[in-house]
């Protein structure tokens, strides 16, 4: 709590105000958004405030003097009044469906336990009703089946197709995006009652036919009408599954686990501002620089203990099996359970840039997957992702992390490809752990899409007639999941309907973006250059 001075008056700031702070924004001029104010200290004698910025994300939060801030636009933090709840007591907070059913709970079980204490009027029995604990969420549209009959008539295409009757428009799907992988922990919603649900998205081995135009660029996937489309939405899930191995419980955030509490980090010739707090032993996080190991990650606390490290490190790339090596680029396959230490850190350096995963010590059910760069010095890390051993729901990846160096630069793609190039070896198909980051959502749409589209271009007539692939193709040619492939599709508002038909319409400003992406991915996983051999994990003696 501090006080300043404004125009002869004195304002006094505590933690939860609101008001406009100066930053830079991406085109370096100044901005005033609104920000709160999470945390005051005082350093050498001078106010320093930790402010959050309303509507942005939680990495560019920071340390701000009083000159950023704007006093004139100062909000301070609203009381939550006392307002009566449906039983008729005193609340300090307003009611909530899940506060009430503990309250009416409590309040039975309090009414059935304490002794009676002389003579009380009785009160009527109030019967509780059963509430929701989560909020109702809409169900998905309906998602597009291919029946089981195998013939599928042809229609004519005019350039009006695409125009008119789009079956799901990309709002559409951003409204199932958001239920699927963003950044808030749900709780799943239980089916209804008497509805039946299919174990898949419904059958996906029709024949889609595909009809080239007269320019080679532009073509359409024709998909016939679903037989049943009562529950065409089967198979897309409604909400993430929050019992992942590395989700991160909500109900838990404090204000400590709000606030960075890294101020820098020295990993070999590079400085790292990090980007989310990180449980790093609370001594290390009052220095202005914490240094690790570029190749086990050890963290230690000044230059002169990490040059006494050195000359005892004998590492000169991360611990476990180089599977892959071309060029200047490996990676390491890393036991959580046979390198301890290194899992560990590893995880610690993760979670400076990654706010929506949980730390676990306990790394023995996971396997890392280290890139680095190789040269002269030995290799260092670029970024990791890590998988479980044993996944009952097919996910290949559970947390996935480019270090800020070299981000913007095609890594992120380059191991999510690597990770599918694991997938097909083990011959499943996978997808990623939701829910997905800001940043790894943005890398999975945009290597689902290429992928996708590299299929489907590079399919060539046969005897003159169309070329056919089915939704199942698609998905063991790529090992990816079959929803991700249809939610590709949507996303890309490539679904329209047309005259009784499905069809998916490649139009050339997407075949033209398609291919001008293409050109810069200059680096791509090649499979003769894998060296791996998948193991079985349900025998735990291979733990």
């Amino acid at each position: 709590m501090t006080k300043m001075a404004d125009s002869g008056s004195s304002v006094e700031i505590v933690e939860g105000c609101r008001l406009p702070v100066l930053r830079k924004n991406q085109e370096h001029e100044d901005e005033w958004p609104l920000a709160e104010i999470l945390s005051v200290k005082e350093v050498s004698g001078r106010k320093l405030y930790y402010v959050h910025y309303i509507d942005f994300n939680k990495r560019l939060d920071e340390w701000v003097t009083s000159d950023r801030l704007d006093m004139k636009k100062l909000q301070f933090p609203k009381k939550e009044a006392k307002t009566p709840t449906k039983n008729g007591l005193p609340g300090s907070r307003p009611s909530s469906p899940e506060r009430e059913v503990r309250k009416s709970l409590d309040l039975n079980l309090q009414s059935a336990t304490a002794p009676s204490r002389g003579k009380t009027l009785p009160t009527p029995k109030r019967k509780v009703e059963p509430v929701p604990l989560v909020p109702q969420v809409p169900p998905a549209p309906p998602v597009p089946s291919l029946p089981t009959s195998t013939e599928a008539s042809p229609a004519a295409v005019y350039p009006a197709a695409r125009e008119t009757n789009t079956f799901k428009t990309r709002e559409d799907h951003d409204q199932i995006s958001s239920l699927t992988t963003n950044g808030t922990a749900r709780r799943l919603i239980t089916s209804q009652p008497g509805r039946k649900r299919k174990a898949n998205c419904g059958p996906t081995d029709e024949m889609i036919k595909v009809l080239q135009y007269n320019k080679p660029q532009s073509a359409s996937v024709f998909l016939p009408p679903p037989e049943d489309s009562q529950d065409s939405s089967d198979g897309i899930p409604t909400a993430p599954r929050m019992t992942g191995s590395l989700v991160s419980d909500r109900s838990h955030d404090d204000i400590v686990t709000r606030m960075k509490n890294i101020e820098c980090i020295e990993l070999g010739r590079h400085r790292l501002k990090p980007w989310y707090f990180s449980p790093y032993p609370q001594e290390l996080t009052s220095l202005p620089i914490l240094y690790l190991c570029e190749f086990c990650l050890k963290y230690l606390k000044s230059l002169k203990c990490l040059q006494r490290h050195l000359t005892k490190c004998n590492l000169r790339h991360p611990p476990g099996n180089e599977i892959y090596r071309k060029g200047t680029i490996s990676f390491f396959e890393i036991d959580g359970r046979k390198n301890k230490n290194y899992s560990q850190n590893l995880c610690l350096l993760a979670k400076c840039f990654l706010d929506h995963k949980t730390l676990y010590y306990d790394t023995d059910p996971f396997l890392f997957y280290v890139m680095t760069e190789y040269d002269s010095k030995g290799f260092h890390i670029v970024g990791y992702f890590s998988k479980e051993k044993e996944s009952t729901e097919d996910y290949n990846v559970a947390c996935i992390l480019t270090l800020p160096p070299y981000q913007r630069r095609g890594y992120g793609k380059l191991l999510i490809e690597f990770s599918y190039e694991l997938s097909k070896v083990e011959g499943k198909t996978g997808t990623p752990e939701k829910p997905l980051s800001d940043l790894g959502l943005l890398s999975y749409r945009s290597y689902w899409s290429q992928t996708i589209l590299e299929i489907l271009m590079d399919l060539k007539p046969d005897n003159g007639e169309r070329p056919q692939i089915t939704i199942n193709e698609i998905s063991e040619i790529t090992s990816v999941k079959k929803e991700d492939v249809i939610s590709t599709l949507q996303y890309l508002n490539l679904i329209n309907y047309y005259k009784g038909q499905y069809i998916l319409t490649l139009s050339e400003d997407i075949v033209d973006g398609h291919e001008r992406a293409m050109q810069k991915r200059h680096t791509r996983i090649d499979p003769k250059c894998l060296h791996f051999t998948p193991k079985d994990w349900s025998k735990r003696g291979k733990w």
